[in-house]
């Protein structure tokens, strides 16, 4: 019974040149575009208590709060439901962020990428340094506690003493969570069809992760998953619930979810989903073979990595004796933990190459 629910919000006051995500930037729809989604929700919702809820994007700090209170309000929560928000630094308008306090979000994803003024201009983001440190500010102010910061790695004109930098800045704003991705050209980005100058060779990337894990390690962040890091206690419970091959609601143009063994996604594009928002654009029903890779590829991610009795209790498979040569073979990147096997930091940066053996 899924207990969780994305929502995207597919609204962009501008497109962002890394940016292959669903996205829209004229908003003349957002009124028309919540009708539709308070419609699949109405439609599929069957009114479990749910443990998490996630606006994402897009930028759902576009969306007016009472836009958002007619969506919440669907919706049964349990007590301590983790509700997070993702918003970008120029949104974070004090008065905007007490309204999202009082509809009961009690946690914000803010999209830094970086603290570095022209890369920020270059990569095509609308804020600059000083509106993320603000926006850290005035949600602290405004009650929140439980705050996230975006940061990619692996920037065109980004070194390493630039991501020192920016970590340094972070590390001051007393956050609770830090989520770092390496900066990846896909074809259907700006960048994909226009590449940007001066990118970071592989090997300087790898030793920014490797700096990210350094730095935020020694201030009391532990990795949880490979691109995220908390304060003990403050992992996204949210995210979890995908790495964990939990079961969720997505609602929205282009959302995916999981119910009953079927993945499903909606459909790409808004006049499409506005038209159909009761169908799905496609739903795959999970083979065990699939279900057992997803439970390995997704536990390897997490930093308390596979499990391998729940693998067994699942699906009556031996995880040790069907893999044991491939075990050895990365036995200097694989270690063994109390209840199965997880990535060293080496094996981290060779995981794509490692999960790749274990394709059934």
């Amino acid at each position: 019974m899924p207990d969780s629910v994305y929502i995207h919000i597919p609204f962009c006051k501008s497109k962002c040149k890394y940016c292959s995500f669903v996205s829209y930037t004229d908003t003349s729809n957002i009124a028309t575009y919540t009708e539709s989604l308070l419609k699949e929700i109405c439609s599929n919702y069957k009114g479990e208590k749910l443990k998490t809820l996630y606006f994402g994007g897009g930028t759902p700090s576009l969306i007016d709060t009472i836009l958002l209170k007619k969506i919440i309000d669907k919706f049964n929560f349990q007590k301590d439901c983790e509700i997070t928000f993702e918003l970008n630094p120029d949104d974070a308008k004090t008065d905007y962020l007490k309204e999202l306090k009082l509809l009961g979000i009690n946690r914000l994803s803010i999209g830094a990428q970086s603290f570095n003024d022209n890369i920020l201009k270059y990569i095509g983001r609308r804020h600059d340094s000083k509106d993320t440190i603000n926006a850290v500010k005035s949600a602290q102010n405004s009650g929140f506690d439980n705050i996230s910061l975006d940061l990619i790695y692996g920037l065109p004109f980004q070194t390493t003493d630039i991501l020192k930098f920016d970590l340094e800045k972070i590390l001051k704003l007393d956050i609770q969570h830090i989520s770092t991705y390496g900066l990846k050209i896909e074809e259907n980005s700006y960048f994909g069809t226009y590449p940007p100058d001066k990118l970071p060779e592989n090997d300087t990337q790898a030793d920014m992760y490797e700096l990210i894990n350094e730095i935020l390690e020694k201030n009391e962040f532990c990795r949880y998953e490979i691109s995220n890091f908390s304060k003990r206690g403050f992992e996204s419970r949210h995210n979890l619930n995908y790495w964990n091959n939990k079961e969720y609601y997505g609602f929205g143009v282009s959302a995916h979810g999981y119910i009953d063994g079927i993945r499903y996604s909606n459909y790409a594009t808004l006049n499409d989903y506005i038209q159909n928002n009761n169908k799905k654009d496609s739903e795959h029903i999970l083979t065990t073979r699939e279900k057992i890779e997803e439970e390995i590829f997704l536990g390897f991610r997490k930093e308390e990595g596979v499990n391998v009795g729940e693998i067994y209790s699942k699906y009556g498979f031996d995880f040790e004796k069907a893999f044991a040569p491939i075990l050895e073979k990365y036995r200097a990147f694989i270690i063994k933990t109390p209840v199965g096997y997880k990535l060293n930091l080496q094996g981290v940066l060779l995981s794509n190459i490692i999960l790749s053996e274990f394709l059934m």
